[in-house]
């Protein structure tokens, strides 16, 4: 019996909407304040901290190489240290609650509960089975991690193992066409899909010089217009970039296969929109200016 052939943008689509959920817990609330109960306070501190528990107490170039797009000095302002306010273990036990009552916040207590989320979290960690560790550290050190046992918390330890698995991916292709991680932010934010530069400052570290400087070496290479526009190679560049990065990343989502990918999709995508309806997102994330 013939398989049917995955769709091109399905995996990229389908991870788009689990990241999406994912993503949530960075901007919430209750991360700040479960962070802030374990003794990280600090905002920058409190974001390295949740996504680099998972490697154990690491230090600002681990965090750094592993983040891309962030400042090294604004990383090691609060790398090593932040660990000495609350173990790696303790991190990741304050995430959990956050991202716990994230979600029941987010959605409602009825769709936590459904068949629905049980099925969506079936299918995620169906995708992991083929996800792979080598090069990726950020997805193998989650990897290493026990599966939750509550549904809706299983659904997001697989979407960050899915988002961990592209992201990784994703950082080897833009170090093969010579993005560095602010040039590939710059890049990114002239799709029109990317950071707003404002969001790039307060949270990246890097400073409007460091921002215009990027911006002068991309149009050297005549990838920006003057007016901070992509040009016709800019465009295609970064086309070939998310092609490069659905190739790396296809395995988890033809292992699922066209019907279950197109399943995941449909559910996570609910989710996703229930969540940003419920405002997880500030207004202005996205966007140029």
């Amino acid at each position: 019996m013939t398989t049917a052939a995955l769709e091109p943008l399905a995996g990229r689509r389908c991870q788009n909407v689990l990241n999406s959920l994912h993503a949530t817990h960075y901007f919430s609330p209750d991360l700040g304040r479960e962070l802030g109960a374990a003794g990280v306070t600090h905002p920058h501190a409190v974001n390295f901290a949740v996504r680099a528990a998972a490697l154990g107490p690491v230090g600002a170039g681990a965090v750094a190489a592993a983040f891309y797009n962030y400042k090294y000095e604004l990383v090691a302002r609060h790398v090593p240290t932040v660990w000495e306010s609350a173990t790696p273990g303790q991190v990741l036990a304050a995430r959990a609650r956050a991202v716990d009552a994230t979600l029941r916040r987010l959605l409602g207590e009825e769709a936590v509960a459904s068949a629905e989320m049980a099925e969506a979290a079936r299918l995620a960690l169906r995708a992991t089975e083929a996800c792979s560790r080598g090069a990726r550290p950020l997805y193998a050190a989650h990897a290493d991690l026990p599966v939750p046992e509550e549904p809706h918390l299983a659904y997001w330890h697989a979407a960050t193992l899915l988002r961990e698995h592209r992201g990784d991916g994703h950082l080897a292709v833009l170090m093969s066409a010579g993005l560095d991680g602010l040039e590939a932010m710059v890049t990114h934010t002239a799709t029109g899909r990317g950071m707003a530069p404002k969001w790039v400052f307060s949270t990246r570290g890097w400073s409007r010089e460091d921002w215009d400087a990027a911006t002068d070496r991309l149009r050297e290479r005549g990838l920006l217009e003057g007016t901070g526009e992509l040009t016709e190679r800019g465009v295609a560049l970064r086309q070939e970039i998310e092609r490069e990065t659905d190739r790396l990343d296809r395995a988890p989502y033809e292992h699922l296969g066209p019907d279950g990918v197109a399943r995941l999709t449909e559910l996570g995508g609910a989710f996703a929109h229930a969540a940003v309806t419920a405002g997880a997102y500030p207004a202005d994330l996205f966007g140029k200016a």
